[in-house]
């Protein structure tokens, strides 16, 4: 603990750089959280620190001893380093804090869909899957183009849809009438 525990602060996060090598299955990287995610936060060594928690609206999580901490806007690295922050303030001396998405929160598919509605998002969703998933378009739905609301903005974008076309957690998807 000696080599690790008066560097643990700064060197904790020297292995950051594999994390930053861009994956084709990882969401997690630059996701920022938001209200309805569930959060898995580990502490090692003090196990009654950590927990099962989701994300509500006000975007803040209640953790033992050191109370209120905003979650939603951050990645989970961000959200992963403020834990320890606030637990080297006199709580924990060296502490090592692992926080992991448990479930996304759910995305939206609206319009021509012949079962609209909210679904459990699954990392590398796409559009097609989730029309798929909404018991596919109806006899009117534009199959070549779609609108979307991501669940962090205001108004919605028109895409092309392509197999490509991947979902994100809060996703607002829309399948508009085609023009007869």
């Amino acid at each position: 603990m000696t080599a690790l525990g008066i560097a643990g602060s700064s060197s904790y996060a020297a292995p950051a750089p594999p994390l930053d090598a861009p994956s084709p299955t990882s969401t997690a990287l630059d996701y920022r959280l938001g209200a309805g995610d569930k959060l898995r936060v580990a502490v090692y060594g003090v196990d009654t620190l950590g927990g099962e928690f989701e994300v509500p609206g006000g975007g803040m999580i209640s953790l033992p001893l050191i109370g209120e901490v905003q979650a939603a806007g951050l990645t989970t690295l961000q959200l992963q380093e403020h834990i320890e922050a606030a637990l080297r303030q006199g709580y924990v001396k060296d502490p090592h804090v692992s926080v992991q998405v448990e479930n996304y929160r759910p995305f939206f598919i609206l319009g021509e869909v012949n079962k609209p509605g909210e679904y459990p998002f699954t990392d590398r969703l796409t559009v097609l899957n989730a029309v798929a998933e909404a018991g596919g378009f109806t006899y009117r739905a534009r199959t070549k183009i779609f609108r979307r609301r991501h669940g962090d903005r205001n108004g919605e974008a028109q895409e092309k849809l392509t197999a490509d076309s991947l979902v994100q957690p809060g996703d607002t998807i829309r399948i508009q009438e085609r023009s007869f």
